[in-house]
């Protein structure tokens, strides 16, 4: 018998429900790819220029030295926990705590950001057939679907996040193969010989090009569900980063080159697919793609909700909150609890920011830029918990710490750009207001989770040794299963 033949159910659950294919549509549908050629890349192009494709080779190289650190764990043990728990096993439990607590605001804001992408793209939508309802309500049917659907059953969830990007993702690429072919599938020496394009345009771009990733490492909460998790998820997340990547530098590459000559610039452009759809002569085609964009938001919502309350509910089995948190629902072995009041939460924040007269794209940017902030937290962290971790099993190679450098590197360029450097000249200058805040807010979330933390394990010492215990057993078991 094999590690994959079995694995017991510790957690309630569903064990072993979840084959690779459903495993990596987690990753790629908290990815969104259809986000990227349809707002992102616009923004990466206002910096980089014709190396907008170039930035998104970086951005994926950057990503891949990140999950191959996460891999040096997820390859040995699989919870709910993801990160919150792999960090807490190399670096200690307070690390492990401040990575859950950046985490489930992460998840929980790119959810609140893409449930009001996906009002603002249905609004358009409906709009443009008489149909004006309110943004509260699109935000009501999107996150009420997205709970019914992660309360019921986490394979229904990772069955219809697949489909539903796959449908989105095929007609974007459809769409950059009808431009190429247009434009005789020549080669673009503009772009290839990146002129005109400055470093420092480069290190801008990527600032944006790695947010575009955010939440590929989703898979490794499925860590009770997965079939074969120390197999399947090690693969989700190093191939949906290759592959969203490469569809990121094959989009870039085609939009920069579809706005050549246009009367619009790419990065002025409100609607960049829809744009190229009327200057390929597919004009239909930027319906279908705005149609794709909602449907790509609503599975990111969903996505996002089902990994924040992984770690949410995991931390309620650790005690770190409330016992209930931590349960699984008894008949659709879902954390219905920790949905619950994820999904209450991505409702209501976007509902007062709504209603106190926020618009939706705004609300989109605000949430998604603080978003950001938590994975950059949790990817630094698990890129500095790898070398310890394998130094301390006597596993180390000189190559793993290249990885953790290169890793490391790579995030601290958005951290720099999202802070912003002093001086009139700087490469990362200083974001205008109320981005120029954001870190600060953020900071003192974190600040004060280790502090929560730190009365908490005052209090209930024990705390401690429950976590540490589950983390270690959860290694053990997967350890032991190897040798039988």
């Amino acid at each position: 018998m094999t590690q994959t033949d079995v694995k017991p159910q510790v957690s309630g659950l569903r064990p072993d429900c979840l084959p690779f294919s459903e495993v990596i549509s987690q990753s790629i549908a908290n990815i969104a790819p259809t986000v990227t050629p349809t707002v992102n890349a616009a923004l990466v192009f206002a910096s980089a220029g014709a190396g907008t494709w170039f930035t998104y080779v970086l951005a994926t190289i950057g990503l891949t030295f990140v999950g191959l650190n996460i891999n040096q764990f997820a390859k040995r043990s699989a919870s709910p926990g993801s990160l919150y728990a792999y960090i807490a096993r190399g670096l200690g439990p307070m690390a492990g705590v401040i990575t859950g607590w950046a985490l489930i605001l992460a998840y929980t804001l790119t959810a609140m950001a893409v449930v009001s992408g996906f009002a603002n793209y249905t609004a358009v939508l409906l709009g443009s057939i008489g149909i004006n309802p309110s943004p509260i309500f699109l935000f009501a049917i999107c996150v009420g679907l997205s709970w019914y659907i992660g309360y019921k059953d986490i394979q229904l969830s990772t069955v219809i996040m697949l489909a539903l990007e796959a449908v989105s993702v095929g007609l974007i690429l459809l769409l950059g193969f009808i431009i190429l072919g247009g434009k005789g599938f020549a080669i673009d020496p503009v772009q290839l010989t990146l002129q005109d394009v400055k470093p420092g345009g480069i290190m801008l771009g990527l600032v944006l090009g790695v947010f575009s990733f955010v939440g590929f490492e989703s898979a490794t909460t499925l860590g009770d569900e997965a079939k074969q998790p120390l197999r399947n998820i090690p693969r989700a997340v190093i191939i949906s980063t290759i592959a969203s990547g490469t569809f990121f530098v094959f989009m870039s590459y085609v939009a920069v080159l579809g706005f050549q000559d246009a009367p619009v610039k790419f990065n002025e452009s409100t609607a960049p697919m829809s744009d190229l759809a009327n200057f390929a002569g597919v004009g239909f085609f930027g319906v279908l793609i705005a149609i794709g964009a909602s449907v790509s938001m609503f599975a990111c919502a969903l996505a996002s909700i089902n990994a924040g309350a992984r770690i949410f509910f995991s931390m309620g089995r650790h005690g770190i909150f409330h016992r209930s948190v931590g349960r699984a629902h008894g008949r659709n072995a879902t954390p219905y609890v920790a949905i619950t009041l994820t999904a209450l939460t991505t409702f209501i924040v976007p509902t007062i920011m709504n209603m106190a007269g926020v618009q939706t794209l705004d609300i989109y940017a605000y949430t998604g830029t603080i978003a950001t902030y938590g994975f950059l937290v949790a990817y630094i962290l698990i890129s500095i918990a790898a070398p310890v971790y394998l130094k301390r099993e006597h596993q180390l190679r000189w190559t793993d710490i290249l990885f953790a450098v290169l890793a490391i590197g790579f995030m601290v360029i958005p951290v720099l750009g999202s802070v912003g450097l002093p001086g009139e000249n700087s490469i990362f200058p200083v974001p205008p207001a109320p981005y120029n805040i954001f870190p600060y807010l953020f900071l003192a979330y974190l600040i004060s989770g280790a502090v929560w933390f730190a009365i908490l394990r005052s209090r209930s010492p024990e705390i401690i040794q429950v976590m540490e215990n589950d983390i270690e057993a959860s290694h053990t078991r997967f350890s032991d299963m190897k040798k039988v």
